[in-house]
């Protein structure tokens, strides 16, 4: 949408009434003021519009095929068009059932005849309404953007899901247990559950348990009193006892051996520790987070993780999704990561150019975010111009894979322009899984040309 004035608005408005000329007469009245309106005469057109199109406010007549098809679209836009508003217009005699659709979920409703005043208004109130909503939305997203929650940076479906998971229970001391590839950041996700706990006074207690063996690991965990083996000349507190009253986030928890397995449970069962050499438990107070990049249950069935450890650090799970699955955090992704080496280096943030942000949203990240960050790094410090990140400065493995032939078009020579457009669109949009504003940004259009492409090529 466009301005915030209310009589300056753009909105993208959605007509649904079966009366030709009584759907027309409202957008012409809604296209003075400057707003984009689509008509559909039926519940089958408003379904395939609300379905594939995206809209600020509905405005549909209550009784067209039957009784309750404006009701219909009522709930459609409901499920579809969330951040949408949708007004009903009614005779007078079906004044009770526009008024229970306000229960439902309308923003208000309008009696025919309509004073053409009157419903302008009304729409432009509606409308303000939703760019209120949109600003902001868009304003916690550039705090988001500019510091990330607790070092999470992103915008997609996925991050908004894992940040409203540890807001949600953060301040309980249910075990959590977070999955995810190499290099997704599971660190961050266990310290922003224990910044936003009741114990964030306390210590926040990494550790790794992948390749230790298993009396080393003992000894990380649990401790030792002096003389317990040769070498022992002092006691030693182990992380469990140092994360007293804090967060203990064990890192790799699929790798450990099932000896120290048992002994794990033991202790998250009875809250005690033995230290090596020791008959004396001591009580300790820990909030038990835990993550590993393995199937868990896999190794169950394989008889090498135990099935009662997985329920008991499984109190909530939180996944990680990998890079390439969120691909529209990519570019809020890099331009952090341009500020952050940047403000290192001593330099001004350089701008990157869209061919190489392009490149780099393409590529499969196998490495995920950590390897997005070495990247980045890269080509700041080796860049042919300091105030500037292009292609050329793209490393090599990430231009080949993100620059591979389109599939079915094979060499893009003599291929038809519409046609590049029409897999251009459809590809950047599978990119972004499915986010329009992004998607258009990355083309270098505007989200109302994007959307008329789609419309013009009969893309989903």
């Amino acid at each position: 949408m466009g301005q915030s004035n209310q009589h300056n608005l753009h909105a993208q408005i959605l007509i649904v009434d079966d009366e030709v000329e009584h759907a027309d007469v409202m957008a012409d009245a809604l296209r003075k003021p400057g707003h984009v309106c689509t008509i559909v005469y039926d519940l089958a057109g408003a379904k395939e519009e609300l379905l594939h199109g995206t809209f600020d406010v509905i405005v549909t007549d209550l009784v067209m095929e039957d009784q309750t098809t404006g009701l219909k679209v009522l709930a459609l836009a409901k499920e579809h068009q969330t951040e949408a508003e949708t007004i009903m217009v009614t005779a007078h005699g079906d004044v009770p059932t526009a008024k229970a659709a306000l229960k439902g979920g309308a923003y208000d409703f309008i009696e025919k005849p309509l004073d053409l005043e009157v419903f302008r208004n009304l729409v432009n109130r509606a409308a303000q309404t939703v760019l209120l909503r949109h600003q902001n939305v868009r304003l916690q997203g550039q705090v988001d953007a500019a510091y990330g929650f607790e070092g999470i940076i992103g915008e997609s479906a996925a991050i908004r899901k894992i940040i409203s998971t540890i807001k949600q229970v953060a301040p309980s001391d249910l075990a959590i247990l977070i999955s995810g590839e190499s290099g997704t950041g599971k660190e961050l996700v266990a310290a922003a559950l224990h910044k936003h706990s009741k114990r964030a006074g306390k210590r926040f207690v990494p550790f790794n348990a992948a390749s230790q063996s298993e009396t080393l690991l003992e000894d990380e965990l649990f401790g030792h009193v002096r003389g317990a083996y040769t070498g022992a000349d002092r006691d030693r507190e182990g992380v469990f006892e140092y994360a007293d009253g804090g967060t203990l986030f064990l890192d790799e928890i699929g790798d450990m051996p099932l000896m120290m397995q048992s002994k794990l449970l033991r202790v998250l069962e009875t809250g005690e520790v033995v230290r090596l050499g020791s008959n004396e438990s001591r009580r300790t107070d820990v909030r038990f987070v835990s993550a590993t990049n393995r199937d868990l249950q896999a190794l169950m069935r394989e008889g090498k993780f135990r099935e009662d450890l997985y329920f008991r650090i499984k109190g909530a799970q939180i996944e990680v999704p990998p890079l390439r699955e969120r691909r529209e955090d990519v570019p809020m992704l890099v331009n952090h990561a341009l500020g952050k080496f940047a403000s290192q280096l001593g330099r001004p943030i350089p701008t990157i150019t869209q061919p190489a942000m392009m490149r780099l949203v393409a590529y499969s990240w196998p490495g995920n975010v950590r390897e997005l960050l070495n990247v980045v790094q890269k080509m700041l410090v080796m860049g042919e111009a300091a105030d500037v990140v292009d292609v050329r400065d793209v490393p090599e493995e990430v231009r080949a894979d993100g620059a591979q032939e389109t599939p079915g078009l094979g060499s893009l020579a003599g291929v038809g322009l519409d046609r590049l457009e029409k897999v251009a669109i459809r590809q950047t949009l599978a990119m972004t899984g499915g986010n329009r504003e992004q998607a258009a940004q990355l083309l270098g259009i505007g989200e109302r040309t994007l959307y008329r492409k789609l419309k013009e090529y009969g893309l989903r």
